[in-house]
């Protein structure tokens, strides 16, 4: 029965909001939409929780509203938030435009939105990929190796509390494009933990794995890439993550000061322009971006430490 009254207060959530969109007139304060894209948006929402609830019936023949209280809090929530703005505009209607504005930027100005999109994600592939390989093999050579630990800690204790962002006057000097250097600057976000992690996962691998690993012939390579790494993996990964996050910030700050493209571009682009719909519209597009990057490293980590479900969560 309780499982029936959550998906019973998401409906209840989207028929009210649907019925404050009718009934209540829109304040002549707020600049119109061509369409109702808020009341559009609330039967999506609707559509696409009915569809996520069908599909997993299928698969296990079980009805889960456990996501149902959530998505009608944020009903409930951009409901209140559409009071205020679009009915009654008790709050400023140059910072605080309507859901509809908000909303119908991301089907109106969807082709620069995606063009920034590409441009952002081709930047922070290459900066990621760049700062992941060169720190995972920098902290692979600290961990085994102490003439390489006795050159390199130095460095990165100076170096690697720097903010990564701090070197952008830097950067745009020294590399021909704002590409490459923002793409340089993400490396260096992530190069810092990436490294740290790398070595103190490969430091704290017992001596009895390798020890093993040597009595049955295994060869320095093998002992590094097959006994080593994995071993190391959990910490690795926290690396990647910790990485991510702060290429985030940097991507996001280098884009707004030197960048032709890019989410970090659009939003600080529409804030001088004064278009705060379209700020916002940026901004849900660059929490969504980030939701999805987030999520596609928890699954490669659940499919790669297998081993470990179940032990560690983060």
């Amino acid at each position: 029965m309780k499982k029936y009254i959550k998906i019973g207060f998401l409906i209840i959530s989207i028929i009210l909001a649907q019925l404050v969109e009718a009934l209540l007139p829109d304040s002549p304060l707020q600049k119109s939409s061509r369409y109702p894209y808020f009341s559009i948006l609330l039967w999506v929402i609707l559509a696409a929780y009915i569809i996520w609830l069908i599909t997993n019936y299928t698969k296990t023949k079980k009805l889960d509203f456990y996501h149902a209280p959530l998505f009608a809090g944020v009903v409930t929530f951009l409901n209140i938030l559409n009071v205020l703005t679009a009915k009654f505009a008790l709050l400023p209607t140059l910072y605080f435009p309507t859901l509809d504005q908000v909303f119908g930027t991301l089907i109106e100005d969807r082709v620069l939105i995606l063009k920034c999109i590409g441009y952002s994600l081709g930047i922070l592939s290459s900066g990621v990929l760049g700062g992941l390989v060169i720190g995972f093999f920098t902290g692979l050579g600290i961990g085994f190796n102490k003439k390489i630990a006795y050159w390199f800690n130095p460095i990165i204790r100076i170096l690697g509390p720097i903010p990564s962002t701090a070197w952008i006057p830097i950067m745009l000097i020294v590399f021909p494009t704002s590409r490459s250097a923002s793409a340089f600057i993400i490396g260096i976000s992530v190069w810092f933990p990436i490294t740290v992690l790398t070595s103190s996962g490969i430091s704290n691998v017992k001596n009895s794995y390798l020890e093993v690993a040597s009595t049955l012939g295994s060869s320095e390579f093998e002992k590094i890439f097959k006994v080593a790494v994995p071993a190391a993996m959990p910490s690795i990964f926290i690396g990647l993550f910790n990485g991510l996050c702060s290429s985030f910030v940097s991507l996001m700050t280098a884009e707004m000061i030197g960048a032709k493209y890019g989410m970090g571009w659009y939003v600080n682009w529409q804030k001088e322009m004064m278009c705060y719909a379209n700020l916002y519209a940026g901004l849900i597009v660059i929490a969504g971006l980030f939701f999805i990057v987030i999520t596609l490293l928890f699954k490669v980590r659940d499919k790669a430490l297998l081993w470990q479900k179940g032990v560690i969560k983060w």
